[in-house]
């Protein structure tokens, strides 16, 4: 039976496990996002120019793309506690590199910036895997809002606070505190129960066990084991389809947010106000949504989370009608409030239903593809503006992001992200 709330699970925040979890992921979270504020912040001084951040911030996404699979398949042989300690060390010893060789050489930076972009990817997938082994299946949904929730708050109140330091702090300051946080994420979190790479019972109904154990899983390729989590993942036509949802509506309308906003808040309102309002109000929507998904659990999970992702699909429309700025304000609010009534219930689901031993190679699929498309639509929408018109772009952005969850949806598993019944 499918609880319409959580009132039956005790609170995740009582767990010290789980404390120590989210602390880590938090300030994993408030370094990714810092980063390239800080850079910005930078050319703002003059200690960096436009071209060179561009460099440093393509950097930053390579590594962070090239190092999402191989942590997968790495959080997948060996204790995903190991993952998050390398990953984190990693960022944290890049970051003074950066510090010294800023605005001195753009080569080292650039190397440095593309370490520290392999941390922040690596420690994605084996964040998400040890969250399933730190925390008991009925409180997964709590665990995830709690963390979704630090990631809204921190987007909401970072800038004011990182903007507040670089009055007394200069740059070379930042950039240390950023590998201090990455300490933090590094040493902080709390051991694994072990019930994912060597496990030999998934505790699934209707999933295998895991296939041999770790050291079994180390004689194979490296691709081998990436392909063994696709076919994992194939083996979940909800994942599949909600996967192929999130992708395409990040791909359109987040690329539509990234450029056309700016644009329109400048040319039709003539005030940068409805660019920082929008943006505001998003994070507030999400905020909401992660509140609310902390306590509500709805019978059909998976059809509410495609639903809150069909959301996003207003914003275009928003940018594209002579709507008055509060309209489009309010739009920015009810799609951050349906983007985390996808996030929540999807990690939740990924971490219910996929083998254990092969869920942060799964994890990885995940990110690299939704996150991995990102660069590419805020590459290609410009060009498209230019061809084609922006009200074509923006009218096409809008059936995409409606029209992708939809079909999602059409999946019979999608209902509840997994074969599940009430």
């Amino acid at each position: 039976m499918v609880h319409d709330t959580a009132r039956s699970s005790p609170p995740v925040l009582r767990s010290t496990q789980f404390l120590r979890l989210w602390t880590a992921t938090t300030a994993s979270g408030i370094a990714t996002w810092a980063l390239p504020f800080v850079l910005g912040l930078a050319v703002l001084s003059r200690s960096l120019t436009a071209i060179e951040l561009g460099v440093l911030l393509a950097a930053r996404t390579t590594g962070f793309l090239a190092a999402v699979p191989i942590s997968g398949v790495l959080a997948d042989r060996y204790a995903r506690r190991q993952v998050v300690l390398y990953s984190g060390l990693t960022s944290a010893i890049a970051a003074p590199v950066l510090t010294a060789f800023l605005g001195n050489s753009l080569v080292l930076a650039a190397l440095a910036a593309a370490a520290m972009g392999a941390g922040q990817g690596a420690c994605r997938p084996a964040f998400s895997a040890l969250t399933a082994e730190v925390v008991e299946p009925d409180q997964r949904q709590q665990a995830n809002a709690a963390m979704t929730m630090s990631i809204r708050v921190t987007t909401l109140v970072a800038p004011g606070l990182t903007a507040l330091l670089a009055l007394v702090v200069n740059t070379q300051g930042l950039l240390l505190g950023i590998g201090a946080l990455w300490l933090v994420a590094a040493l902080v979190p709390p051991a694994g129960t072990g019930t994912g790479p060597a496990s030999s019972d998934t505790g699934l109904v209707g999933v295998p066990a895991a296939s041999g154990s770790a050291a079994a899983q180390r004689s194979t390729g490296f691709v081998t084991e990436f392909l063994d989590g696709v076919r994992e993942a194939r083996r979940h036509p909800w994942f599949l389809a909600g996967l192929g949802a999130l992708s395409a509506v990040i791909a359109t309308g987040y690329s539509a947010t990234g450029v056309v906003l700016p644009l329109v808040s400048r040319d039709r309102y003539g005030t940068e106000a409805v660019l920082a309002g929008a943006l505001t109000a998003y994070t507030l929507g999400a905020l909401a949504g992660a509140v609310l998904m902390a306590r509500w659990r709805p019978r059909a999970a998976g059809w509410t989370g495609l639903f809150g992702l069909a959301l996003y699909g207003f914003a275009p429309l928003a940018l594209l009608l002579p709507v008055h700025p509060f309209v489009v304000i309010a739009v920015y609010a009810v799609a951050g409030l349906g983007i985390d009534l996808f996030n929540v219930p999807w990690f939740t689901a990924t971490q219910r239903e996929v083998e254990p031993s092969k869920l942060a190679r799964v994890s990885s699929l995940d990110f690299l593809l939704s996150y991995g498309l990102a660069p590419i639509g805020l590459a290609l929408i410009a060009p498209a503006i230019t061809e084609f018109g922006t009200s074509a772009v923006l009218i096409g952005c809008a059936v995409v992001c409606f029209a992708a969850p939809a079909l999602a949806a059409l999946v019979p598993s999608s209902r509840n992200f997994g074969p599940r019944h009430e």
